[in-house]
């Protein structure tokens, strides 16, 4: 439990990323959501077989970990994370969808698999660019834009608390754990009535602490309305031209199959 907390909270380091300054980060919040927002609207929309024509989407993710001098290994790790859940919705397709699609060479190429290839290529895709969006921004930003964009106050506060206080609950699950391995005596493992009674004991801490938060949120005044203390950032022309020029791109992108088109050059091109 220890080591998959530590990897969960890892992700507070998508906040520190955030605090760098370069072109990426000192862009309005609300360009970069629009951006990924129209990136990810037209990742999905692609054909359930559609595979290459998804891969030159790769670029977007890519030229903003370069610019954005975002540490690779660290947003390959947590995008790592989310290829087990898209396995799992795909891996039954090959089983259900044998009809073939294509051939590869001498090899017959199901329905099923291209399907899965896809749904895991779009999962890629998808995580990566929320991941960066956080890394280069931070959640608060984020909210802040939603917000500015239309979002109801009321959602955009839940989504600050949610982001806030799930690790703190982190936190809270990881002291009761390792305080019941201190107390084990070299035991392993957790059964089913010690895992329900951490769980009952954390959910019981959980109430008290939303009671005591809510107490101290109404002594300060809190009408519904959280303020940032942010630098007012307004959209000019750069941020302009950055969302312009990549939904430009990703329109480009969806219409034409550019893997395609390249290869049916290549082999115009050839005697």
């Amino acid at each position: 439990m220890l080591a998959i907390d530590s990897s969960f909270l890892d992700f507070k380091q998508l906040d520190l990323l955030a605090l760098r300054q370069t072109a990426i980060h000192r862009l309005d919040p609300r360009a970069k959501v629009l951006t990924t927002l129209c990136f990810i609207v037209c990742v999905v929309s692609f054909d359930k077989y559609q595979v290459s024509a998804m891969l030159p989407f790769l670029i977007y993710p890519v030229a903003l970990v370069a610019v954005g001098n975002l540490p690779l290994g660290y947003i390959l790790r947590k995008i790592m994370i989310v290829i087990p859940f898209a396995l799992l919705i795909g891996l039954f397709n090959p089983i259900f969808d044998r009809q073939v699609i294509m051939q590869l060479g001498t090899m017959d190429l199901s329905g099923g698999w291209l399907s899965c290839f896809s749904i895991l290529i779009r999962a890629i895709l998808t995580a990566s660019a929320a991941i960066i969006l956080v890394a280069t921004t931070g959640f608060p930003a984020i909210c802040e834009a939603l917000e500015k964009l239309g979002m109801p106050q009321v959602f955009v506060v839940q989504l600050l608390f949610l982001y806030r206080y799930i690790f703190v609950l982190t936190d809270e699950g990881v002291r009761i754990a390792r305080a019941r391995q201190l107390r084990s005596f070299g035991r392993r493992g957790l059964g089913i009535r010690q895992f329900g009674s951490l769980t009952g004991h954390l959910l019981l801490r959980t109430w008290e602490r939303a009671e005591r938060i809510h107490m101290a949120m109404l002594a300060r005044g809190f009408s519904g309305e959280i303020h940032s203390t942010r630098r007012q950032i307004h959209f000019g022309s750069k941020d302009l031209l950055f969302t312009c020029c990549w939904i430009a791109i990703f329109i480009l992108l969806r219409i034409h199959n550019a893997p395609q088109l390249l290869g049916n050059l290549i082999m115009g091109s050839m005697p």
